[in-house]
């Protein structure tokens, strides 16, 4: 059996703030509309592979003191473990 892979999940009234936080803003989807279309897509690939997906809600200011406390940026790899640890 597969393990089970966890995705974050960004909250459409977090979106503005999240963007402001994040220091890969240029990689990142302009709207909340653009990734959660991007989101929906991902997830439903790795469901037809046969995967579980854990959707992981994304507290962003959980987030933001995660990266401040270790001193690390708040990039896509960054929020890849963080999602993983939860």
């Amino acid at each position: 059996m597969k393990s089970p892979i966890a995705i974050a999940f960004y909250r459409q009234r977090d979106w503005e703030r999240f963007l402001q936080m994040i220091d890969d803003k240029k990689r990142m989807h302009k709207t909340w509309e653009e990734w959660h279309k991007a989101f929906e897509k991902a997830k439903d690939q790795f469901e037809e592979q046969g995967l579980t997906v854990d959707t992981v809600m994304v507290d962003i200011d959980e987030l933001h003191h995660y990266c401040k406390i270790r001193g690390i940026k708040n990039d896509g790899k960054t929020r890849s473990t963080f999602v993983l640890n939860k």
